[in-house]
Parts: structure tokens; sequence; C-alpha cells
């Protein structure tokens, strides 16, 4: 049975890039988060997220994710009722595309929310992605054209790093990016 590697860690992280050398070593990565947001402009669940957040979220009928962005990440129980309306979906998503990848000994499923969501439920082991807090507000400010402040708006909603190092089974220091490819190469070894 293909066993399940979830990949997490904080925004700004480095994440993806580590997904990314998954990728190029032909192992199959399912990106929770770029799911989510075609899922997000379905037109079942996008009627879902007007019933509870109103049309003033949608633009041209498409879900406007700046201004989704600043009501979720400023009200923690409306961020709730956002992922009660997706997370169901990626879940179903994830099983059928898990279903096409059976010839593969294990895939990597990388949420930035993993914990949070509590798919690390469904996973066999769980890798976080860590990075120094400066760094990661750096890296998301640059990437995202943004300021600070909603950098750790956004920090603020995810749980902390600490809490994500007890729960995962193996931790990647992305600071420096041959040490991460060497990082990954390691544990690559140890999974095979």
């Amino acid at each position: 049975m293909t066993k399940i590697i979830g990949l997490t860690g904080g925004i700004g992280s480095g994440k993806t890039t580590v997904a990314n050398y998954f990728e190029q070593q032909n192992i199959p990565v399912y990106v929770a988060d770029d799911e989510a947001r075609k899922i997000t402009n379905s037109k079942n669940v996008l009627k879902k997220i007007v019933a509870v957040f109103g049309s003033e979220v949608l633009e041209h009928n498409v879900l406007n994710r700046k201004k989704m962005g600043e009501i979720v990440f400023n009200d923690k129980d409306k961020l709730n009722q956002l992922n009660a309306i997706i997370h169901p979906e990626v879940k179903k998503h994830f099983k059928k595309w898990l279903k096409s990848k059976i010839d593969y000994q294990y895939v990597i499923k990388e949420s930035a929310i993993l914990f949070e969501s509590k798919t690390n439920l469904d996973c066999d082991l769980i890798i976080l992605v860590t990075a120094p807090l400066e760094l990661r507000i750096e890296r998301t400010m640059k990437r995202d054209n943004c300021d600070r402040e909603s950098v750790l708006q956004r920090i603020k909603n995810q749980i902390s790093e600490d809490e994500k190092a007890q729960k995962s089974d193996f931790i990647i220091n992305n600071i420096n990016l041959n040490d991460t490819f060497n990082q990954v190469d390691i544990l690559l070894k140890k999974l095979i």
C-alpha cells in the first residue's frame, strides 16, 4: 500500500522548494493548497462560500482571494467556516488522486495546515520544513508582495513551529538550499 508522507511548515518556510525537490526525485507530490485554490472556484464550492460570506467576496464570479484573506485572517471563526467548506472537498480530491498513484511506494502530501486540518491523521510520516521567523517573514513579503503585518497575521493563524515539531517525524531546516537538499537526500535514503 502506498504510504502518505505529510509535508508541512509555516508560511515562508520553504515547503514548495522541498516539495519540488521531491518531485524531481520522481516522487508524486499533491499540493493541497494549489488544489484547494482550484476547488474553491468550482461552482458548487463558490455557492457554499457565498452563502456564508456573501457575494462581496466574488469578483467576476471568481473568489477574490485578497478580500477573503482580509476577512478570514482577521477572524478565526470565519477562517474555521471557510475551512469547513474547503477541507472536505480537498480530502475527496486527494483520495481520488491517491488511487492513481498505487504503483508508488510513497507520495508526498504538501499542506501548510496539515495539523490544523487534521490531515496529519491520514499520514504515515510527517516532515516539517522550518526556517527562522525573520527569514520566513522576509521570504513571504518578497514572494507575495505584502507587508510585514499581513505576514504576521497569517503566521498567527497557524499553530506554532514548536508544536509542529513535536508532532513531526522529521525536520528539515531550510536556510541554505544545498544544505536543505542534502537533508532531503538523507531522508530519502532512510525511506527507501
